[in-house]
């Protein structure tokens, strides 16, 4: 098989890197891909949003399965653009990608059906918003309700807080026309857990859970990123968990989305928040999960491509999924600054220095003429170890984590440190 994956983040390099192995991939081609999957892949010269090019190269180079990494291809409708063709592609519609792309779309989806989530309401006008923002108990969360690539979401631990960031998202445009709507919702208390299914739109296969980082500094201060890191098993999750996980909350949405003429295929992340052993939902993401992705499909011992081609084909009842039991540790290495103002071009030393067992996936690399790597976003790489458990593999993720260097490199020194 050709198998194009769409995207350039460390998400899209693990896609790449797990679909390389599969005995059916033949040719395996990023768009536009990074450092990482140009070792490994063909990287083209198409962002992830220019799908009439993406759509003209499958066409032209008969690519058999197109994946998509990233929500921005998504919610433009790619997944309808390749199919409309009859082109093969994993991933949701655009319909169907709602979920992720407004979340007072995703909301009221949510309390129509009687799934788990917080308090909630969604408001397109300022001075009604905050009418309401001034009733809420603190902290308070505000959202901007488009894709805000991982930023959108503000916990405002005071009135002054969260009327500041009311304005900047509402009438400063902080985050552009994401912000043009607003959910305010409850401040939810617990434990987070990343949770995945595949689903053919009848039929949902979990994946094994992770928990990941959203702040910058350790402890958990500082603003929202994209994620700093990630790991997967979390000592508290097991079997009972994930079963109400999939009948109370996964199993709904798939359906709930049916309902309303939108099926969905593909990959379903949910960002729960488990309160005294009863999950809820936090948001939904229309595609695997990045730092996520990194210390999942590690563990994954099924065919990936066969995987997605059941999802495809509406026979996810066909195949059994399995995962290893090691654990996965990944941290992300992200450029000083971030995710504020930060520079890029810097060289990258170390990267052929870790241990043979130590997996880089890249994000926000590029390579130049001379064929040294330099520093290209925010987030750089993602370290990634397995071990027997999670404490094994956090020791060889940090072992190997100061061989890499590059000018302003910043990462937590605390991820799947489970005593902290």
């Amino acid at each position: 098989m050709k198998i194009l994956v769409v995207g350039s983040g460390a998400r899209e390099h693990t896609l790449v890197w797990k679909l390389a192995r599969s005995p059916k991939a033949e040719e395996v081609y990023a768009a536009p891909g990074n450092a990482g999957t140009a070792k490994i892949a063909t990287n083209l010269n198409y962002k992830a949003d220019e799908i009439g090019g993406l759509l003209k190269f499958a066409r032209e180079n008969r690519i058999d399965l197109t994946v998509v990494g990233p929500e921005g291809p998504l919610a433009a409708g790619i997944v309808d653009a390749f199919t409309e063709i009859g082109l093969t592609i994993f991933g949701p519609n655009q319909a169907a990608t709602e979920i992720e792309s407004s979340k007072a779309f995703a909301k009221d989806l949510m309390h129509r059906h009687g799934i788990p989530c917080a308090d909630s309401a969604s408001f397109s006008e300022y001075e009604k918003a905050l009418e309401y923002l001034k009733t809420q108990k603190l902290p308070v969360v505000i959202k901007a309700d488009g894709l805000a690539q991982g930023k959108g979401v503000i916990v405002a631990e005071t009135m002054k807080e969260a009327q500041k960031t009311l304005t900047d998202m509402m009438k400063s445009k902080m985050f552009g026309a994401a912000s043009n709507k607003v959910v305010i919702e409850e401040h939810l208390y617990g434990r987070e857990l990343s949770f995945f299914i595949f689903t053919d739109g009848e039929r949902v296969v979990p994946t094994v859970p992770a928990c990941d980082y959203k702040r910058i500094y350790d402890g958990d201060r500082g603003p929202n990123t994209g994620g700093m890191g990630s790991y997967s098993p979390p000592p508290f999750y097991n079997d009972v968990m994930g079963e109400i996980i999939l009948k109370t909350i996964m199993k709904p949405a798939v359906l709930a989305l049916n309902d309303d003429g939108r099926r969905y295929k593909g990959a379903l992340y949910g960002g729960l928040m488990i309160t005294n052993h009863v999950p809820k939902v936090i948001e939904f993401n229309a595609r695997l999960g990045d730092p996520e992705a990194q210390v999942v499909l590690p563990r994954l011992q099924t065919d990936l491509v066969d995987i997605m081609m059941a999802a495809i084909n509406n026979e996810l009842d066909k195949i059994k999924v399995e995962f290893s039991d090691d654990a996965c540790v990944g941290v992300v290495m992200a450029s000083g600054g971030y995710p504020g103002k930060y520079q890029t071009g810097f060289p990258i030393s170390g990267l052929d220095d870790v241990d043979k067992d130590v997996m880089l996936f890249h994000a926000g690399t590029r390579m130049n003429p001379e064929g040294n790597v330099l520093t290209s976003g925010g987030r750089i790489l993602t370290v990634t170890a397995t071990g027997k458990d999670l404490a094994e593999a956090r020791e060889k993720v940090y072992k190997n984590i100061p061989r890499i260097k590059f000018d302003g490199c910043y990462y937590r020194k605390d991820i799947a440190d489970i005593k902290s």
